[in-house]
């Protein structure tokens, strides 16, 4: 363990598999203490016990649907009744619609991917709020994507949900940087739960994946994307708020071809 997050507070949503995993472990080794949640309660618990028993961080591992107001109000309660504050918010939590054409899209879809991506980062933020004021300040991480930035085919409601993320960023930093509440976001391309499946299921992705990309491989959660997340949330990065962080390895420089080879197919099913 490193002492750049002692005595420090983080909430952790998504936070039992791929990225939000190894952001969790990240944070635990650099010295906080951590509040991990996801949907499936059993996997944060079991998380949070390998965490304790590998690394020797406090942690708790709970069920939270971010997608639920009332959840994601209890998940931030629950924090300071056990840790007794809050001072790091990571909103990784996020989902994705089928992947279909833009013009298949339902309002249900993108309703469904904004209550999880947007609309749960927003409400962790205002219950967090109160708690990070108490405390004389605090670090929110938000989490777009590359998808956004290049208007990647098929994703129509996690782009919108991913850009949308950009603003509510970029309006916490002006508006509660007067209480010391830094608020930043990050665009991370690693191996996360539907990469690392695909790297193990699809013959050649991992190379055709990171072929264009600068650095030529794919991002650690723990060892590339998580210290960037604990860079963030520390006192390392006191002067910086407002910011949108590429962690890609280059990857959005030459940015990507997500063109579907079975797009005549796709035109034809209409969305079933």
């Amino acid at each position: 363990m490193t002492k750049l997050l002692e005595g420090k507070i983080a909430i952790v949503t998504g936070g039992a598999k791929g990225l939000g995993y190894g952001i969790s472990r990240r944070l635990a080794r650099d010295g906080a203490k951590v509040l991990i949640t996801g949907r499936d309660g059993e996997a944060t618990a079991k998380v949070a016990g390998q965490i304790r028993e590998d690394i020797g961080a406090e942690a708790i591992g709970i069920a939270t649907d971010v997608s639920v107001k009332s959840e994601v109000e209890a998940m931030v309660q629950r924090c300071v009744d056990e840790f007794g504050g809050i001072d790091i918010l990571v909103n990784n939590a996020s989902n994705m619609g089928a992947n279909v054409l833009m013009e298949h899209k339902t309002d249900e879809m993108i309703q469904n991917t904004l209550n999880v991506a947007l609309f749960g980062s927003w409400w962790a933020m205002k219950a967090a709020f109160p708690h990070f004021k108490a405390r004389g300040g605090g670090s929110v991480i938000n989490f777009s994507s590359i998808d956004a930035q290049t208007g990647a085919w098929l994703h129509t409601d996690y782009n919108i949900a991913k850009m949308g993320l950009v603003g509510l960023t970029r309006s916490g930093a002006v508006e509660w940087g007067r209480f010391n509440i830094r608020v930043n976001c990050i665009a991370p391309t690693g191996l996360g739960q539907v990469f690392a499946e695909l790297v193990e299921t699809v013959p050649g992705f991992l190379e055709a994946a990171t072929k264009n990309c600068p650095l030529g491989r794919a991002g650690d959660p723990e060892e590339d994307i998580g210290p960037v997340v604990s860079f963030l949330a520390s006192d390392m990065s006191r002067f910086v708020t407002g910011e949108m962080i590429n962690v890609d390895g280059g990857q959005h420089l030459p940015g990507y071809v997500s063109i579907p080879h079975n797009l005549e197919e796709l035109e034809k099913s209409g969305g079933q």
